[in-house]
């Protein structure tokens, strides 16, 4: 089983953890087992369907962008860590 981080601003949606095992053998079906479990964390991660283009997605410390996305394969000792992007100026 995976685990994901969740950064401090979105753990009040997700009881309060900093980090949940999920289940799946992509990124994009850990995803799905995380907002099925802890349903109010899908309004900040996702836009319908897709995935917010501000929310970032790390596994081993590697942006899944420059893998295979969603699609990325992840392994049973897999870390995830979902980290926001911070604008301002």
């Amino acid at each position: 089983m995976s685990n994901i981080r969740i950064p401090t601003p979105l753990r009040q949606y997700a009881g309060g953890n900093t980090s949940i095992p999920v289940t799946g053998d992509t990124v994009d079906a850990a995803l799905r087992d995380l907002t099925t479990t802890y349903p109010d964390l899908k309004n900040h991660l996702y836009d319908g369907e897709k995935l917010r283009s501000f929310v970032n997605i790390y596994l081993n410390q590697e942006d899944i962008r420059y893998l295979d996305g969603e699609d990325t394969a992840i392994e049973p000792n897999d870390k995830l860590m979902i980290v926001p992007s911070i604008a301002g100026g």
